[in-house]
């Protein structure tokens, strides 16, 4: 499925007309090295106007723009993000030059901007949380043996009813019966990949547009495949559009997708089997051929 059909960049005719409408300071700062981004990250890429397939990945190196496309896009869309997308004070004048066009009315209401961030959060939201519980757990195990250790007192008034029940309880069950039944149980008991797959996989649903930012991050060779394998199924049965940036080969290799070199000069869609990097692991393996065997 299509949602978005086209993306437009300011020109470099663009930039300069705002670069000298505006005050001379910014003037000053954009022909100097301090950073006015966005401006003049695209123009010298020759990459004005982008069309997207169901799946459309964006590839390239640090520093190649694949990230600040997915934010820009998602600024100009109003698509929701968890994590902050990076702001300049010349992000709006920017974006007010882009221009874009929908195959739709208008974008679904499940569309979602999930970049690593995201991604990272949540795992440390989750290491924390079991790290409270790790504590808790600590706590009870030396309460469950102090508290077998001391000797019963009769019960004097309602009021220690409770910690009169707890005592009981000690003295009469196992430690695990004993803790279990006090401890929160653990978020997730997932490897890092794991709980990152099972992320992606909750937040994609039916029939939306996806913008994702090296979901690869997090994920090993084994689960970035079967992330690859999710997305494909995903857009071609499922209506989900995706614009992806990413180096991962797994992802690159997926069936149908159109992918923009943003290393090239200028930018230009590619096969996955002509990307440098991939070219780089192909001759790798070539090199160790016979290792294999």
């Amino acid at each position: 499925m299509v949602y978005l059909k086209e993306f437009t960049l300011p020109t470099e005719r663009d930039e300069s007309g705002f670069i000298l409408s505006y005050p001379y300071q910014l003037e000053m700062k954009c022909y100097s090295h301090e950073n006015v981004y966005p401006f003049k990250l695209f123009p010298q890429k020759g990459m004005e106007r982008l069309e997207f397939e169901p799946i459309t990945v964006f590839y390239g190196g640090n520093g190649s723009g694949k990230s600040t496309l997915l934010n820009l896009m998602a600024k100009k869309l109003n698509v929701p993000s968890s994590a902050p997308v990076n702001e300049t004070p010349y992000m709006d004048d920017y974006l007010s030059m882009c221009r874009y066009s929908l195959a739709v009315k208008k974008l679904p209401a499940g569309s979602l901007r999930i970049a690593s961030d995201d991604v990272f959060d949540m795992l440390l939201d989750i290491r924390s949380v079991n790290g409270e519980i790790d504590r808790k757990r600590e706590e009870l195990f030396r309460e469950y043996y102090d508290t077998r250790e001391t000797p019963m007192e009769p019960l004097r008034d309602l009021s220690q009813y409770e910690d009169f029940k707890r005592r009981i309880e000690a003295k009469s069950k196992t430690k695990s019966v004993y803790v279990s039944r006090r401890l929160p149980r653990e978020m997730d008991g997932r490897s890092n990949g794991e709980t990152a797959f099972y992320y992606f996989t909750q937040k994609i649903e039916e029939n939306a547009l996806y913008l994702l930012d090296e979901p690869e991050n997090s994920l090993s060779p084994k689960l970035q495949r079967e992330l690859a394998e999710y997305l494909e199924n995903a857009a071609r049965f499922f209506g989900c559009q995706f614009v992806i940036s990413t180096h991962s080969p797994f992802l690159l290799a997926m069936k149908g997708a159109m992918i923009y070199d943003l290393d090239s000069r200028p930018v230009q869609v590619k096969k996955w089997t002509e990307l440098e990097n991939v070219r780089e692991y192909f001759s790798f393996f070539e090199g160790h051929r016979e290792e294999f065997r």
